[in-house]
């Protein structure tokens, strides 16, 4: 006669498997979040998130809106960081120029990278960057300070979207991060 199989063993072992699968998807996961809502916001315009274009769309409409520029930084970032200009008007559908101006105070090379938003954040969609700063790393030496470009248009295809009709004025914000922040903990 053979000893009767115990079956709570092999359960066991499938709701174990089950959960180690369930815990390395939801790491895996949470991994994937950051760029992924990343992607989805630069696609859509969620969150005030800009697009990228190659250029203008070449038609220039005669309604105006007032860009407000903001600058900030984050905690451990120890740059000056400002908008050389406080805002512009534009046309929709007009190429603008804008400048942004930072600062190493310290005596050590930083390098920072910049997250930027647009408000209201149903704008964000048709706020338009041609080239910016913030597409790249930016390195500043001890004591650099340097001028930073924002080419930008506003889509003219705002004109359509009812639900954006009362805005009048989008800001424009930039937030500066140093790159490694064991840069900064270290003193490198």
């Amino acid at each position: 006669m053979t000893a009767p199989v115990d079956k709570s063993i092999s359960r066991n072992n499938r709701v174990g498997i089950i959960v180690g699968v369930v815990a390395l998807g939801m790491v895996g996961a949470s991994y994937a979040a950051v760029p992924l809502y990343k992607l989805f916001c630069q696609v859509t315009g969620y969150g005030g998130t800009t697009s990228r274009a190659e250029g203008v769309t070449g038609e220039v409409l005669d309604r105006t809106m007032r860009v407000r520029f903001n600058a900030s930084l984050n905690g451990d970032m120890p740059w000056q960081f400002k908008p050389a200009q406080h805002d512009q008007t534009v046309r929709l559908g007009e190429q603008a120029l804008a400048y942004y101006e930072a600062y190493n105070p310290t005596d050590r090379a930083i390098t920072g990278t910049a997250t930027y938003n647009v408000a209201p954040l149903k704008v964000g969609g048709y706020f338009a960057k041609i080239d910016c700063f913030c597409f790249t790393e930016q390195t500043l030496q001890p004591g650099e300070r340097v001028m930073m470009p924002v080419v930008y248009f506003i889509d003219p295809a705002m004109v359509e979207d009812r639900s954006v009709e009362e805005v009048t004025e989008v800001t424009l914000s930039y937030t500066f991060f140093v790159k490694d922040e064991k840069e900064v903990a270290s003193g490198r």
